[in-house]
């Protein structure tokens, strides 16, 4: 029986024109289900169902679902008539600007995109105009959006790249067709937490960056080892490439500094994304003023082009200004009170496994959780990919959701915990994850 008709007669409907129906295929699962409402912690489907939402927009809804704060100031500049100029300086982008440099010790001066993909797409090309090297690292399992460099490797089948290597790189899994060859060839990609690759791939080829989520956040929360990402650092200072971290995810979601000032490590470039504007469409690049300022370089041979008619449009301006305000409120105190709930979900989520007698390990940064089940804490994907229980997880995830708590129906998908959610909320989901645990 089809618990979601009304959803799936609007995706049959939208692929009359739309190919597969959804605009951004990431979103199609099973179920599919098509949400009309959002407000707080909580969504609503086209059926009328309510649930608690940790999906948020693909953990972009870091305040909640439209939230007053931000939702009022996007109001206010519609208002104004502030709307797309395209021509000029806008004094919104400079407020922005300022407000992100002065929360993100790293950041020298930004760079701001519509979109996370946009971001690193920009950061990989000022890494390969201030080495003059063309070849990048990535992760295997990482996700740095939609472009040729990095559309490839996220949730691989181990029959396409292998089994574990190391010291050694993994062949391309492309996210795509239609990347050329030659891309490809520039591309290496490493297992997370692996130092010894990343040398070997340094051996072999002239490298301008290694591209990375400082935790990798699309295959769950796989956190990194004690003293990898300085490893990293150390060897980008001595072999002369940009490190660039990857935190459209990670960023203003674990700390307005960025997860860079809770690892303590320094990156060259960073993008943001997501959570910075409380799931407006912005993307943002940082970093160092000696790499930053190559967008506006002398020599036109090494100045790195940035475009885009929508890029800092007045009204998703003001809503990350307005987020970034709220998350560096101390009265509010955002990240204290998704760290308890964090904690308390992750305490019960221990308690009601534990008696179950199944392997599990909760993996927990902040208000990020994913439930991995195998038995250890897992330290790359290859490691996932061997010991998760992929066909539990799934099962467990559509249970859930037909008790109304919503994740992502993709297995090791990351849950999003929101300033919105309530200990009233961490309970009941609780409550409806110990009742299908003993179910099944």
């Amino acid at each position: 029986m089809n618990a979601w008709p009304k959803s799936s007669a609007l995706l049959q409907e939208n692929e009359k024109w739309i190919p597969g129906g959804v605009v951004s295929l990431n979103r199609k699962s099973e179920p599919n289900i098509c949400f009309v409402k959002g407000k707080g912690s909580r969504v609503w489907d086209l059926e009328g169902n309510e649930y608690i939402d940790y999906q948020a927009g693909f953990a972009a809804a870091f305040l909640g679902h439209n939230d007053a704060d931000v939702n009022n100031a996007v109001a206010a500049t519609l208002n104004a008539d502030s709307l797309l100029m395209s021509a000029g300086p806008t004094n919104l982008e400079g407020i922005f600007a300022e407000l992100f440099v002065k929360h993100v010790p790293s950041a020298d001066s930004v760079q701001i995109t519509t979109t996370g993909s946009e971001a690193t797409y920009h950061a990989i090309r000022i890494a390969r105009a201030v080495t003059g090297k063309d070849h990048v690292i990535v992760m295997q399992g990482g996700y740095n959006g939609w472009h040729n460099d990095v559309a490839c490797n996220v949730i691989s089948a181990l029959t396409d790249i292998g089994a574990r290597v190391s010291p050694g790189e993994y062949p391309i899994d492309p996210l795509s067709a239609g990347i050329p060859a030659s891309h490809q060839a520039l591309v290496h990609v490493v297992n997370y937490n692996d130092i010894d690759s990343i040398q070997y791939v340094l051996k072999r080829y002239p490298v301008a960056c290694v591209i990375m989520e400082p935790i990798l956040q699309n295959v769950g929360i796989l956190k990194p080892k004690d003293g990898y990402l300085q490893a990293i650092r150390d060897l980008a200072d001595k072999e002369g490439f940009l490190l660039i971290f990857d935190e459209v995810k990670t960023g203003f979601r674990h700390a307005i500094g960025g997860y860079q000032s809770i690892c303590g490590v320094t990156p060259d470039l960073s993008s943001f994304g997501k959570a910075v504007a409380n799931g407006y469409p912005m993307g943002v690049i940082a970093g160092k003023k000696q790499y930053m300022d190559y967008f506006i370089h002398p020599e036109k041979k090494k100045r790195v082009l940035i475009a885009g008619t929508y890029n800092a449009h007045p009204l998703t301006t003001a809503a990350a200004i307005a987020t970034v305000e709220k998350l560096a409120d101390p009265k509010a105190d955002v990240y204290g009170h998704v760290e308890r709930l964090g904690a308390t979900l992750e305490k019960g989520l221990n308690d009601i496994f534990s008696k179950k007698g199944r392997p599990f390990y909760v993996a927990r940064q902040g208000s990020a959780y994913c439930v991995y089940f195998m038995d250890h804490v897992p330290v790359d994907f290859h490691d996932i990919a061997t010991s998760h229980d992929f066909a539990f997880d799934k099962l467990y995830r559509e249970k859930l959701i037909g008790e109304g708590i919503f994740n992502f129906p993709t297995p090791i998908k990351q849950g999003s915990i929101s300033y919105a959610h309530t200990e009233a909320d961490i309970a009941e989901t609780l409550e409806k994850t110990q009742k299908i645990v003993a179910a099944i």
